[in-house]
């Protein structure tokens, strides 16, 4: 996921600053089941710090240990991982084991692609099976630009391998409309998903950034004042101040842009009052609009503290975001993830 690849070239530059190497690991294939899906990576420093990870924990020693040989020759390998008896998890992992090395063109060109919340694609090339090989590795396509991550020449003489391909979207964003306490649990339960928060408090409020953990940006603006540009399908938003006369002048702040999910907090007879006047307002809104409006935000999971609440909200934005109808694994028949 973006998020994660992000935090993992974040870590990767603090390392080289410290004069140390890296190793990038990459699961490119899986037979079978697993605790993660082909695409999950993880770093792995010099002096044995690791960043992510690529299963649930039983894995990572093993790459630790084949690791060895990547910092020592700079060949790439591919691992094998039998999970069936060590695991519980009846898949073979295939992981890709490479050199990690960045020059400053990419880091760039990765961070303009981010501000500008572009999408991008991770590809990775092998073979499946256990091998040590320099013809093995990942680039990163930006804007029809490619770019190795490991130093590597470019693409061209890869045909005959095994492609892994990954598409990243921009990083998902969620803009939380109010400075209440259950706002402070809701960022750091959001911060913790990977999601970029920005919290937005009115033009009066004496708290700032420091006051929600988690958090990207704070920002103190009206509601007529507030800047939506940035406002992507790749946002959710919740209208959480406790007050139903800016949430509704908020609502109609929002009626130009197109998010992926819009919270209502409060009870259903205040949603219905919310909408019914913002429709008063609005009368020509689409209807794909009001499609993404659930109020009250939340699924039913039986919260009552802001923290409760602050789960069954990131739950429900998780699940409308992926298309799915929430119910308990135990009653789901096959696999839990789709191939």
């Amino acid at each position: 996921m973006t998020h994660e690849f992000k935090t993992i070239i974040e870590s990767y530059l603090l390392a080289k600053k410290q004069g140390l190497k890296a190793v990038l690991a990459t699961v490119v294939h899986l037979e079978g089941s697993s605790y993660r899906r082909p695409g999950v990576r993880m770093l792995i420093l010099e002096n044995g710090d690791m960043i992510g990870a690529v299963s649930g924990g039983c894995v990572e020693k093993e790459v630790l240990r084949q690791t060895v040989s990547v910092f020592k020759t700079g060949e790439s390998k591919i691992m094998t991982y039998e999970g069936r008896y060590r695991l519980g998890c009846e898949g073979v992992l295939y992981i890709l084991l490479e050199s990690f090395s960045l020059d400053e063109t990419f880091v760039s060109a990765f961070s303009e692609c981010l501000q500008k919340r572009q999408s991008f694609e991770v590809i990775s090339y092998f073979e499946k099976k256990d091998i040590v090989t320099t013809r093995a590795g990942s680039y990163v396509k930006i804007n029809k630009n490619l770019y190795s991550v490991g130093g590597n020449k470019q693409a061209d003489d890869k045909h005959d391998l095994s492609t892994f391909k990954e598409y990243m979207s921009p990083c998902f964003k969620l803009l939380i409309i109010g400075a209440e306490h259950d706002a402070v649990q809701l960022c750091q339960y959001a911060s913790l998903t990977g999601w970029e928060v920005t919290v937005v408090a009115g033009d009066l409020e004496s708290k700032s950034i420091k006051d929600f953990p988690g958090a990207n940006t704070f920002l103190l603006a009206k509601p007529e004042t507030l800047k939506v540009n940035d406002i992507d399908n790749q946002t959710a938003i919740v209208l959480m101040t406790h007050n139903f006369a800016y949430d509704l002048r908020y609502l109609v702040a929002l009626k130009e842009t197109s998010p992926n999910y819009i919270g209502l907090l409060g009870p259903t007879k205040r949603r219905d009052d919310l909408l019914s006047q913002f429709i008063e307002y609005c009368p020509d809104i689409y209807d794909n609009f009001l499609d993404i409006i659930h109020g009250p935000a939340g699924l039913n999971i039986g919260s009552e503290t802001p923290q409760e609440i602050a789960v069954s909200i990131v739950s429900e934005i998780l699940a409308f975001t992926r298309k799915r109808n929430p119910f308990s694994l135990s009653k789901k028949t096959g696999r839990i993830h789709s191939q």
